[in-house]
């Protein structure tokens, strides 16, 4: 009971905090202060009337900097399963904190796709000598680096097309129809957002959420990383960056909802719709998705 009360109180003043964001319930942000971006699935509506039951589907930043408090909430929802989408280099001085009685799944996507193999033996060697991976430093170089400039553009497109990527999401959707019986299913990747986020949307399409609820959903993270965003904008331009620069910063710190929009078009242009792709290189079956519906949703919230 005071745990619950606590969660409660927490989602007041979240939603106080955030409350020109829209379709988003107070309820959704976790009651954690050390994972940025974390936020229950739980609570949006689906266009049969339904709704995804609380604390089952969890997306997050990484775990590194998650207090004993944060992994204390965790544990005792509990958490069945994290999957973490980063690759190795990024898990770097930021290993996960250990959730008791929860299992580790890794389903590395790397967003650039082929583009990283045009990366100069200097950069390569550069960030290998990094004792931790800092997001926000490599953002500023990436700035003012013409190949990072086109894995910003094509990230999206990247995530839901290249092969690897595709192989790697189909393997996570797969372990999620598998799981999520003996607690919640936590998935993240170094910020939440851009390999966080297509998995929320592809998960909120297997229940039936509608494109609206998509894209807000994915659009929240602009919100939780608008100050970032400012902060390294205005350092961009003292540096002399124009608005080809600061579309990096924007696009690598928060997420670029309308470059989302334009693959979600391209996606259902080819497949006829998020289904489509599930059911084409998701390689989900329609028992894959009764299965999650018959789990994850309930008729009141």
């Amino acid at each position: 009971m005071q745990c619950t009360n606590i969660v409660s109180l927490f989602s007041l003043m979240v939603f106080s905090f955030f409350s020109t964001i829209p379709e988003v319930w107070a309820q959704q942000f976790l009651p954690v202060s050390g994972i940025v971006n974390a936020r229950d699935l739980g609570g949006y509506k689906m266009e049969n009337g339904q709704f995804i039951r609380k604390e089952a589907l969890l997306r997050s930043a990484h775990l590194a900097d998650a207090t004993s408090a944060d992994v204390s909430y965790l544990s005792q929802l509990p958490v069945e399963l994290v999957a973490d989408f980063r690759m190795d280099l990024e898990k770097t001085g930021k290993m996960d904190k250990i959730i008791s009685g929860a299992r580790y799944a890794n389903f590395p996507i790397n967003a650039a796709g082929p583009a990283t193999s045009h990366a100069s033996e200097k950069d390569k060697k550069r960030m290998s000598r990094e004792k931790s991976f800092n997001i926000k430093r490599i953002i500023l170089f990436a700035a003012f680096n013409d190949q990072a400039k086109k894995i910003a553009r094509d990230m999206y497109p990247t995530i839901m097309n290249y092969p690897d990527c595709q192989g790697q999401m189909s393997a996570f959707l797969h372990e999620v129809v598998k799981s999520g019986d003996k607690g919640a299913i936590l998935f993240h990747c170094t910020q939440g957002k851009d390999r966080t986020g297509v998995a929320s949307a592809l998960l909120l399409a297997a229940l039936g959420a509608s494109r609206e609820t998509i894209v807000a959903d994915f659009d929240v993270t602009n919100h939780i990383y608008a100050k970032d965003v400012k902060r390294f904008t205005r350092l961009v331009k003292l540096l002399g960056g124009k608005e080809e620069e600061v579309a990096v910063v924007k696009a690598f710190l928060g997420a670029n909802t309308e470059n989302f929009i334009k693959t979600l078009d391209q996606i259902e242009a080819k497949y006829g719709s998020l289904i489509g792709y599930l059911k084409g290189p998701m390689g989900l079956t329609d028992q894959d998705l009764e299965t999650l519906r018959a789990r994850y949703l309930v008729d009141t919230f």
